[in-house]
């Protein structure tokens, strides 16, 4: 990584050169300034801006005040001294707000001189903007929590414009799955302010938790609120709970707490947008009061994970609508979002189709079917949340039917659907998985706390861009912006949450905030560094997966040799490894690039900094064998969904890792059965198989593996197995199956590994296989 140009030595320098009243002038770099997200333009200018005990804050009206709260805050914990705030402006030492109407919403304008500091705005949000950048600017130890002794307090004489890209900059928390207390929501709020990021998502409602006070339904939180404790068990292999059961794991937040996190929020520029989830995702409110579903059913509220997901709203009684009409004026005393979001995504409709009140609303409103039944649910809806002067948002699934009037979507199955609703006129919010979804991996599977089995990496974050390339510019116009999404499965503490937060929501509020044609990912990974300095300050548990190594295996058949490539997501990192079993400090050569390995070895690899191995080391035995590069016939065709590199995949050295995405696995939804010709007759006594399970994934461990040899190829003989009975298991694990044998002497060998019989979570049983070693 290139080492930061705007040290704490540098800042210190530049404060005894200010203190001393030097003569030569001080200079600073463009390099030098490390704000995330990048303003939209910025000039360095000679000199810089010293703040001490007597600089003095100046305001036009106590509504500014707040805006400038916190920053005092950290000076009086980090440097030891109190601003005063005033409302005069002194000749010197001085940070003023002045209020310019000719300026964009949000926008804002940094003046710094070597006398005082001008922030204008017109209005809170740019000065909260304002405040932040001038916090950057300052030295990392602004976010100590002590006394950061013989610090100078110091930033470079600058000239900022500035602006967002989008108005809708956010982050959903999902508060069901695992709930969080209003002083962690008040932390994240904080965090966001930061990023200059403005909106803030609650996902109060779905089947594993009731999460707001509703006082007209006290169930809601009586039941709905708690489930059966099960968190020693895998999200996806928790027991069913019956109805009537009390739960202990969970909470709620009151109306009160709610309407303090909306005004904190508020104070920060950043608007709370409640998601109240219909017509699906309820099974907390259908346990609080059965008569909310089509029949009436008892069920309990769920611990783990549930689909698909047929206990819904029924759609045909008009009390469901007036249960849910009497929660939203409840939910809309408590926040004055402009936005109400009702969720409407995966809601299968089964029930619907045999629901005699649902199957009435059909006949009697004129509709086609199921998915016209949910269109007229969120259309009716709709109409009640406009008479209130509020919007509805909802995922893209309410296009299904028909969309309602005024709606704005929340498009996460990929771009298309957010394409199709600007197509019909309807503000979007892009949130597609693809680089939005933040409960996936963000680094290697081997490595990472349990996630989503998929892979959002911290620079895939940063690719993400709104605006498709397929839309036209009036398309364009209805994209208000992206949102980051937290779904809280895997995630029962502050720490784990924080961790898959961050860095990623520093890469999305550059792709929210800045201008598309300054992106730069070498020039945002050099301003993360100082970034991750001010989150050690702060004390924020961040993930340092992008520094993880990523090794790239090709294998060259005509030299049977593997070729080797390391990198990580930052450019140009020091990397240094080893081959063999020796020690990495020691004996460690530069990566300067591809190399060839062409007999089994350990590699040992890491990132350097200051002569030193930093993060964590990589390890791997790569191992050749006497089936390399030869030919496989499958007597099994693989999937075409995951085949690998092709008809070399199973003999290649190459192996895969946790992520079954990765290219190197082939698939089966049957009994893989192959063929492997050494070419000549050879001495050999085992064969093992690589196999992946992940179960939730739907991939299962064989339940067998047969090996039999032949010398023509036709005629084989079994000459062992191995078994090993389906378990039931929480994680992705990798595992080789070896039958061992006497030593046979053989042209051709037969595998079989035999499937699970049956999926007992329902549907297919996938079979991955990575290679299979003969020696």
């Amino acid at each position: 990584m290139i080492k930061l140009s705007y040290s704490k030595t540098l800042l210190l320098g530049l404060g005894l050169m200010l203190a001393s009243c030097q003569s030569k002038p001080v200079k600073f770099t463009e390099a030098d300034i490390q704000i995330i997200p990048k303003p939209l333009a910025l000039q360095v200018n000679q000199g810089g801006f010293q703040f001490n005990s007597n600089t003095q804050f100046v305001v036009e009206d106590e509504s500014q005040k707040a805006a400038l709260e916190d920053l005092i805050n950290k000076f009086k914990t980090a440097a030891g001294f109190t601003s005063e705030i005033v409302n005069e402006t002194p000749s010197k030492n001085y940070v003023q707000f002045v209020t310019d109407a000719n300026l964009k919403q949000e926008a804002y304008n940094l003046e710094v001189n070597s006398n005082g500091i001008t922030i204008k705005s017109n209005g809170t949000a740019g000065f909260v903007y304002g405040v932040e950048t001038l916090r950057q600017l300052l030295p990392t130890s602004i976010e100590s929590n002590t006394i950061a002794n013989n610090e100078e307090w110091v930033i470079p004489n600058v000239s900022i414009k500035d602006e967002p890209r989008f108005k809708y900059r956010g982050l959903m928390l999902d508060l069901s799955r695992h709930f969080f207390d209003s002083e962690y929501i008040k932390q994240t709020i904080d965090r966001l302010a930061m990023h200059k990021m403005n909106v803030l998502h609650l996902h109060l409602v779905d089947d594993q938790g009731w999460r707001i006070e509703i006082k007209q339904y006290p169930k809601l939180t009586e039941i709905g609120a708690w489930r059966v404790d099960q968190e020693d068990k895998f999200w996806h292999n928790r027991d069913k709970n019956p109805h009537g059961v009390k739960g202990t794991y969970g909470g709620f937040l009151t109306q009160e707490e709610l309407k303090d996190i909306v005004a904190y929020a508020a104070s920060k520029n950043i608007e709370v947008i409640p998601e109240i989830e219909m017509p699906a995702h309820v099974s907390s409110a259908i346990a609080s009061y059965p008569e909310l579903a089509c029949f009436n059913q008892e069920i309990g509220v769920p611990s783990g994970g549930l689909w698909p997901i047929t206990d819904i709203y029924c759609a045909g009684k008009d009390s469901t609508f007036e249960f849910l009409e009497n929660v939203l004026d409840e939910v809309m005393t408590i926040f004055p979002s402009k936005y109400i979001h009702i969720g409407g995504d995966e809601a299968t409709k089964t029930n619907w189709k045999i629901c005699p009140h649902c199957k009435k609303r059909v006949k009697e409103e004129g509709l086609k079917d199921v998915d016209e039944l949910q269109s007229y649910f969120v259309k009716r809806m709709e109409k009640y949340i406009n008479s209130k002067g509020k919007q509805l948002i909802g995922w893209d699934e309410i296009i299904e039917g028909g969309l309602a009037p005024e709606a704005t979507v929340m498009s996460w199955r990929g771009v298309k659907p957010g394409i199709e609703a600007a197509k019909q006129g309807h503000d979007v919010i892009m949130t597609p998985t693809s680089h939005c979804y933040f409960d996936y991996y963000q680094g290697p599977q081997e490595y990472e706390p349990t996630a989503f089995t998929a892979y959002t990496p911290l620079s895939k974050v940063y690719q993400f861009d709104p605006i498709a390339d397929e839309m036209t510019p009036e398309d364009a116009k209805h994209v208000l912006g992206g949102q980051a999404n937290l779904w809280a499965e895997y995630l029962p503490t502050n720490d784990q949450s924080e961790y898959m937060i961050f860095p990623r929501l520093a890469a999305m509020s550059e792709a929210l905030w800045s201008p598309k044609d300054s992106r730069n990912w070498e020039d945002f990974s050099r301003r993360l560094e100082m970034m991750f300095e001010r989150y050690e300050d702060l004390d924020i548990n961040y993930a340092k997966s992008a520094y993880i190594l990523r090794p790239a295996y090709s294998f060259d058949s005509i030299n049977k040799a593997v070729n080797l490539s390391l990198k990580n997501e930052f450019p140009n990192p020091d990397i240094r490894y080893v081959l063999g079993d020796v020690d990495l400090n020691q004996h460690a050569q530069k990566y300067t690039g591809t190399f060839q390995v062409k007999e089994t070895t350990i590699l040992k690899a890491s990132l350097f900094k200051d002569e030193k191995p930093v993060g964590m080391t990589y390890v791997d035995t790569i191992k050749f064998h006497k089936a390399l590069g030869k030919l496989v016939t499958y007597n099994t065709e693989y999937s075409s969904a995951y085949k690998g590199t092709g008809a070399a995949t199973l003999d290649n050295a190459l192996r895969g890792s946790q992520n079954f995405h990765d290219g190197q696995w082939q698939g089966w939804l049957t009994d893989m059965e192959v063929v492997i010709d050494l070419e000549n007759q050879t001495d050999i006594s085992n064969v093992a198989v690589g196999t992946l399970e992940s179960q939730k994934a739907g991939i299962y461990f064989p339940v067998a593996v047969e090996v039999s040899v032949s010398n023509d190829g036709k005629t084989f003989e079994k000459i062992g197995e191995v078994t090993r009975p389906y378990a039931q298991a929480s994680k992705v694990t990798k595992k080789d199956f070896v039958v061992e044998f006497s030593e046979q002497s053989a042209r051709f060998v037969k595998v079989k590994a035999i499937a699970l019989e049956k999926n007992p979570r329902g549907g297919g049983v996938w079979l991955f296989v990575d290679e299979i070693l003969v020696n």
